[in-house]
């Protein structure tokens, strides 16, 4: 990764470190192991960060001016204090203009700003980029304006700024792993409370995988919400008798007794649900006795429920899940994302790498795609990287 500091300062003509202060953070992408496609705004996920890093640098400029720069892209934005929005044509840079824009709501003293931003989180793999940018961006910009806020209470307002500032539906779960996460821990994160609890990673002998299909996806966003819809019908029918209730108030075995009642659609999504949820209190529990075989059957279940319950995964991702089943020396492996396409991640360990990377020359001789694998490994949450 580029060394964002002297880069920021050759961008915009820095040159007294005690006058023209650079603040740096720096983010992680985070991955979901188990818990996609629940119940929205009341899911459970295991997640953890990854050692994979979005840094952002920020200094103070003399005029009112907001200037962006993609050290990588060779890209540069600009606005002003008096007109910041979202703009669609400024991609990434509407990231960092969402922190200006929540400490500006809080009535903090602004001026203008310089921001530089750099990374090496694979693009479009489902690794929260985009949220990365963010909260390296107002962990860099409260320590440039001294702001009293605790990493907490600049989640919350991250997640309820995202919310206003681009008039979308969000999901504070990113930014509770991104700011909770810590090295070689998983994550068990309640979005209903916005509990998170660190569970130490019993996986050190094996390597964590990421690997994108490249599987062109169409329509994910229509058939993503037909699936909600089936789920929302299936949590009315159960909450009748119980209002206010959640997917996880349910058991597997209310779905089965509601067969004749319930399409078979809506069954078959709301059961996805439910027992996903189950899976991750025994992954929970399974890790915290280093049981890795029960883990192993977790996660290949979870892939299953994917595949038949759900039907977000394509033949291309079970194919190299299934393979990875076959191959000795591999814990697991499961699609992750939206899917339709997109990553798996598959832990391994390192005798079987070879062997790996012969079913991917295998998949890429069959379905005509090149896949892409990133070598990962579960790392520590976003932090000031450079204090001026």
């Amino acid at each position: 990764m580029l060394d964002i500091g002297p880069i920021h300062r050759s961008e915009y003509d820095l040159v007294d470190d005690r006058s023209e202060p650079v603040f740096v953070a720096e983010a992680p992408g985070r991955l979901h192991y188990l818990g996609e496609h629940g119940e929205p705004q009341a899911g459970l996920f295991l997640s953890s960060a990854v050692d994979r890093l979005v840094q952002v640098a920020v200094s103070f400029r003399k005029d009112n001016s907001l200037r962006f720069f993609a050290a990588d892209l060779g890209e540069r934005k600009r606005t002003t204090l008096m007109n910041l929005k979202y703009k669609r044509e400024d991609r990434w840079a509407n990231y960092m203009k969402l922190p200006i824009h929540i400490f500006g709501e809080m009535g903090v003293p602004l001026r203008g700003l310089n921001f530089t931003v750099t990374g090496d989180i694979p693009v479009q793999a489902g690794l929260a980029s985009s949220t990365a940018i963010e909260a390296a961006a107002a962990i860099a910009l409260r320590a440039l304006l001294k702001v009293s806020l605790s990493d907490r209470e600049l989640l919350i307002k991250l997640h309820e700024g995202e919310a206003e500032f681009f008039t979308r539906t969000v999901s504070p779960v990113e930014f509770l792993v991104i700011f909770n996460a810590k090295k070689d821990h998983f994550l068990l994160v309640d979005e209903l409370t916005l509990e998170v609890e660190r569970i130490k990673s019993p996986l050190s002998k094996y390597k964590l995988l990421l690997m994108d299909s490249r599987v062109p996806r169409m329509r994910v966003e229509d058939e993503l919400k037909q699936r909600q819809l089936k789920t929302k019908k299936g949590l009315e029918f159960l909450s009748r008798k119980k209002q206010g209730a959640h997917f996880r108030d349910f058991a597997p075995q209310d779905l089965l007794e509601s067969m004749g009642d319930l399409s078979e659609e809506v069954r078959r999504r709301s059961l996805h649900v439910v027992e996903e949820l189950q899976r991750i209190g025994e992954a929970e529990r399974v890790l915290k006795k280093n049981d890795l075989r029960e883990l192993s059957r977790i996660i290949y279940h979870s892939h299953e429920s994917l595949r038949d319950l759900y039907e977000v995964s394509c033949p291309e991702i079970d194919w190299v899940v299934k393979r990875a089943q076959e191959t000795e020396g591999i814990l697991g492996s499961r699609m992750t994302g939206v899917g339709f396409g997109g990553c798996t991640y598959t832990f391994i360990r390192e005798p079987a790498l070879e062997e790996y990377r012969r079913r991917l020359e295998d998949y890429e001789r069959i379905f005509g795609f090149h896949p892409l694998v990133y070598e990962m490994r579960p790392a520590a949450g976003a932090r000031l990287a450079v204090k001026g």
